[in-house]
């Protein structure tokens, strides 16, 4: 029997989600599978130091990186396309798939993203205040629509070899995939970020795919909802400050016998 848990946005830059981290067990997820769904550092040493601490934990860890992982502020590198190639290296050196996973009739596909402002403009104080604007970096020519095209572009589709004959389908995203995912209580002051929030190509792409469940991050919001039929799933571990609000744990999605 073989488990499937999910957990996005570790955030492992901050000292008590790393002891998290570290106590995990290192024998209860021996058989298990781990979805990654972004946001674990900035650094790369940090982001190095949580692979192999995952790795050795599962049995196979599947990651999709974040905004926050794709910052050069503190990494020196061009831009953060090169800081993606960096991520994905480190991710391969210790066994950490961005590929899809079969078992079965089970099939678990990352899916890379962005923002292209699908679900609204930014206004002046989004501009000044989210960090991706500082933090990342993107070669001439890069707008954010150009930014999630060459990640959602390279996304699989149904007809990959890796997806055949699959019965079961979980797709995962760091960014949402629609904008109905955050609850009607957010209060309409924190509703500003809602343009950096994802993209409706992810919809779209989950959609054709034929996934029954979609897992994703970025929103620290968790959430567990059916809509048109696919169950979405978010499990923030967030920040130290977060913890009246988010799971803070890793959450057990789905059993393959």
């Amino acid at each position: 029997m073989m488990r499937v848990f999910a957990v996005s946005d570790l955030h492992l830059d901050y000292a008590p989600n790393r002891e998290w981290l570290e106590q995990l067990s290192s024998h209860a997820y021996k058989d298990d599978v781990l979805v990654l769904a972004g946001d674990i550092s900035d650094k790369l040493p940090l982001l190095s130091s949580g692979f192999q601490t995952l790795a050795e934990r599962f049995n196979t860890v599947l990651y999709v990186p974040g905004n926050h992982d794709l910052w050069i502020s503190r990494d020196g590198m061009r831009n953060s396309f090169e800081k993606f190639e960096a991520v994905r290296e480190t991710a391969m050196h210790h066994g950490v798939r961005m590929t899809p996973f079969r078992h079965g009739d089970l099939a678990i596909v990352p899916m890379l993203g962005w923002y292209d402002y699908s679900f609204g403009a930014p206004d002046g104080f989004l501009k000044g205040a989210w960090a991706d604007y500082r933090a990342c970096r993107w070669p001439e020519g890069y707008d954010d629509a150009a930014i999630t095209r060459f990640f959602t572009e390279r996304n699989p589709v149904a007809s990959a070899p890796e997806l055949e004959g699959a019965r079961n389908i979980i797709t995962f995203s760091h960014f949402l995939p629609r904008i109905d995912l955050m609850p009607d209580h957010i209060p309409s002051r924190h509703r500003k970020i809602y343009p950096v929030l994802g993209s409706s190509i992810l919809e779209t792409q989950l959609r054709a795919l034929g996934s029954s469940m979609h897992v994703y991050g970025h929103s620290h919001v968790n959430r567990h909802v059916t809509l048109d039929s696919v169950t979405y799933i978010n499990n923030a571990f967030g920040y130290p400050a977060e913890a009246h609000f988010t799971g803070r744990r890793l959450l057990h999605i789905h059993t393959e016998p």
